[in-house]
């Protein structure tokens, strides 16, 4: 096993918090693998990039020689997370988690080791608790410090309502902490609230407290909003090769060196060497070549990963996009369809032809062939061909 440092160092890379630090390093001083927890709600049947920040921190926990638990929320799930919601959010039925939870396992075990991974369901020891040991959790927080958490305040003052139900949430992901028994647990930053509630019910149920691992939320290929298939500006990881690689070589280039340090399992000094690179000439572009071969490798295999650029579907004829791939930022209120963005873009001459390109499967987004029907979603960046040779960024912003 590593020193304390060295895993300390691994452990901080990418993460925006950890708390707390010191008593992580104790728990890590007594040389014995740790239980590193992270929780998962199977509320969709597939992942993006942005879901695998927290799993590639477990990896690297693996690498590191502890025990990882993929905890699936599939109790959880029912109940719906309110974290950053500004409604009530429906509850999925319990036969849609468990068919998204049996995709998310097949999806993760692309990045975790499957025999070092202990797979957990929190419904295994919520379903078996009484009324009364659900009244004895409820009594461990007041309604008072319920209405700190950000989301759960600007309900409150603007009117909105929130579910009795929505309260337990937090406190069932606490209790997660208490049957398994965490040494540590990880979160996105959205999830501090419902990470601190687990260290405190720990020590009210008499164990040591965790420690908390927070990460970021992945920036979208738009740069600006976090990754989400809604606003469109995902990578999902299990899109074609070449859809991948597209997206991850368009990329704008202020995002590359996020993407290395919470995407890439490149080592630290690798990929500063990279930044060396660029700032000495280098084409930012081939570099972002790597993080795309290495990202498809992990999710389609290395020979997917050396044909990606072949399959990347929005190609010119020598197999690569314009090095001076145009940015063009068109302002709307909603959702444009794609012969008017095209139009508007300066892609095409007018809608028609635009039509017409659409008709004969002359028109690609993001390497994939689209028809008339498709919508060009508000707050969504892609790359747009209209014919062979007319290339575009596009974003749609809110007016």
């Amino acid at each position: 096993m590593k020193s304390v440092e060295e895993q300390l160092a691994l452990i901080k890379r990418g993460a925006e918090e950890v708390l707390v630090e010191s008593e992580l390093v104790e728990k890590l001083k007594r040389g014995q693998p740790l239980r590193i927890k992270a929780g998962f709600d199977p509320t969709a049947p597939d992942l993006h990039l942005g879901h695998t920040v927290l799993i590639n921190k477990l990896r690297q926990f693996q690498e590191l020689g502890h025990q990882v638990i993929f905890l699936i929320g599939d109790f959880t799930g029912m109940i719906g997370d309110p974290s950053g919601k500004s409604a009530t959010r429906p509850p999925l039925t319990r036969e849609q988690v468990l068919a998204n939870a049996e995709t998310y396992k097949a999806q993760v075990f692309k990045i975790l080791d499957p025999a070092k991974t202990e797979v957990a369901f929190n419904s295994t020891w919520m379903e078996t608790l009484t009324p009364a040991d659900f009244i004895k959790l409820a009594s461990q927080y007041t309604v008072a410090r319920m209405l700190e958490r950000d989301d759960f305040n600007k309900r409150y003052t603007t009117n909105q309502p929130i579910a009795i139900h929505e309260f337990l949430y937090p406190l069932v992901q606490g209790y997660d902490s208490v049957a398994l028994q965490a040494d540590v647990e990880l979160g996105g930053t959205d999830q501090k609230f419902n990470l601190l509630m687990g260290r405190e019910l720990q020590r009210s149920y008499g164990q040591s407290s965790q420690c908390i691992v927070t990460m970021p939320l992945l920036e979208g290929l738009d740069g600006v909003k976090k990754m989400s298939k809604s606003l469109g500006n995902y990578i999902g990881i299990q899109e074609a090769p070449g859809t991948i690689y597209n997206k991850l070589v368009s990329m704008p280039d202020s995002l590359m060196w996020r993407y290395f340090e919470l995407l890439s399992f490149r080592s630290m000094d690798e990929i500063n060497q990279f930044k060396l690179d660029v700032e000495n000439g280098a084409n930012p572009r081939d570099i972002k070549i790597k993080l795309a071969e290495e990202i498809v490798a992990r999710f389609h295999g290395e020979e997917a990963a050396a044909n990606a650029h072949r399959s990347a579907g929005n190609r010119m004829k020598d197999g690569e996009l314009p090095e001076d791939l145009p940015e063009v930022e068109l302002a709307a209120s909603e959702d444009m369809p794609i012969a008017a963005l095209l139009n508007k873009a300066g892609l095409v001459k007018n809608a028609a032809v635009a039509r017409d390109l659409l008709g004969s499967g002359g028109v690609r987004v993001d390497g994939q062939v689209v028809d008339r029907s498709f919508l060009f979603k508000l707050g969504a960046t892609h790359v747009c061909q209209a014919g062979k040779k007319s290339f575009a960024r596009i974003s749609l912003k809110a007016e």
